[in-house]
This record gives structure tokens, C-alpha cells and sequence, in this order.
């Protein structure tokens, strides 16, 4: 077999993985039956921040485009309104499908270069594990400082009223039975670890 026979074998194989990857998890079950018909988009209230549209993003999946799936901006800017997933004349569950990709991106390390929203998820996942709450100043403080430092100054006249009205506490709160949290949110970040392996 000639190296170009091999790649191009190399290369359905990978496609055909990726594709199964999709349509193998719960969420994903009903993606090939995308009509196109684009309500989706129509029913969406970012849509025209899209990389590419729903149905798009399912083509592609069809043709098993893994690079510019994993790497499109569109599953990064999805609401989670879940409008396109009770409009959905395929029953297909998109907006559970965009968690998917997003979970894949940062598995395969694909995530797009036009969103930092994976920094914002850590920020608050991180301020979340450590008082079992929001802490909406060091939330603030620690995405805003690292990645928008302008947009920071922005928000701080915002932020005084917040505080002036009492709505923006400046000392965190800590929930009761924190460790007991912790090992519930633990173990949740374990099993979808766990789901992003394929395990």
C-alpha cells in the first residue's frame, strides 16, 4: 500500500472514530438525523456570534471534520436557554451536544483562540471549591486581572454601586459542611473525567 493510500485509510479511520465519539454518547444519539432545517439558529439568541450554526457544526460532524469542530467558537458562546433543543423538530439534544464538544476540546486541547470561556469556567469552579459558593469579587478579580485587566477598570464603577446597595459582599462566605461538598464536587469532576477518556 503507497503512503497516500495509507493516510487517506488513516484519515477515514479518524474521521469515522470521531463521528462514532459523537453519536455513541447519550447526548449525541440523534445528531445524524439533522434535518438542516436550521430552526436552531432561528430560535437562537446568540446566534450571530456563531463560528457556525448548529446544523453546520452537525454537517461537519457527518463529515467528519474533528479539527474545525473541536476548534469552532460556537459551543463556547451557546446560552444553555436550551431554545434550540425544545424547538428541535429532530428531538436532537444540541444544546447537551455543544457540552459535549466543549468537553472534547479541551480534552484533544483544541479550544479556540476567539474564547477565553474555559478560563472563566475555571475561575468559578475554583472559587466554587473553595468557599462552596460564587465569590463574585475574587471570581472578578482573578478572571478579569489575569485576561482583561481594561475591562476590569470597566467594571469597577458597576461593582461600587453593587456594593453600595449591598448587593456585592467584599468577605467571602464559606457554606456549611464545606469538606463534605468538595468530595461530592470531586467526585463529580472524577466521573466526567471519566466520560471525556471514554471510560
Amino acid at each position: 500500500m503507497s503512503n497516500k493510500a495509507k493516510n487517506t485509510n488513516e484519515k477515514a479511520m479518524q474521521e469515522e472514530k470521531f463521528i462514532d465519539e459523537i453519536i455513541s454518547a447519550n447526548e449525541g444519539q440523534r445528531v445524524l438525523s439533522c434535518i438542516q432545517c436550521g430552526t436552531c439558529t432561528a430560535t437562537c439568541p446568540v446566534s450571530k456570534v456563531f463560528g457556525h450554526s448548529p446544523r453546520q457544526i452537525f454537517l461537519m460532524v457527518r463529515n467528519g471534520m474533528k479539527k474545525e469542530v473541536l476548534s469552532d467558537l460556537t459551543p463556547w458562546v451557546c446560552a444553555s436557554c436550551y431554545k434550540c433543543t425544545v424547538n428541535c423538530p429532530a428531538q436532537i439534544k444540541i444544546t447537551e451536544v455543544m457540552y459535549k464538544l466543549k468537553r472534547m476540546s479541551l480534552q484533544n486541547k483544541m479550544v479556540t483562540k476567539e474564547s477565553d470561556t474555559n478560563l472563566f469556567y475555571s475561575a468559578f469552579l475554583n472559587q466554587v471549591l473553595k468557599y462552596g459558593r460564587s465569590y463574585e469579587v475574587g471570581l472578578m478579580m482573578k478572571y478579569l486581572m489575569f485576561n482583561h485587566p481594561v475591562d476590569l477598570i470597566k467594571q469597577m464603577p458597576m461593582g461600587m454601586h453593587m456594593f453600595m446597595e449591598g448587593a456585592l459582599p467584599v468577605i467571602p462566605h464559606k457554606i456549611k459542611k464545606l469538606n463534605e461538598f468538595k468530595k461530592i464536587v470531586s467526585h463529580a469532576i472524577k466521573l466526567e473525567e471519566m466520560e471525556v477518556r471514554g471510560n
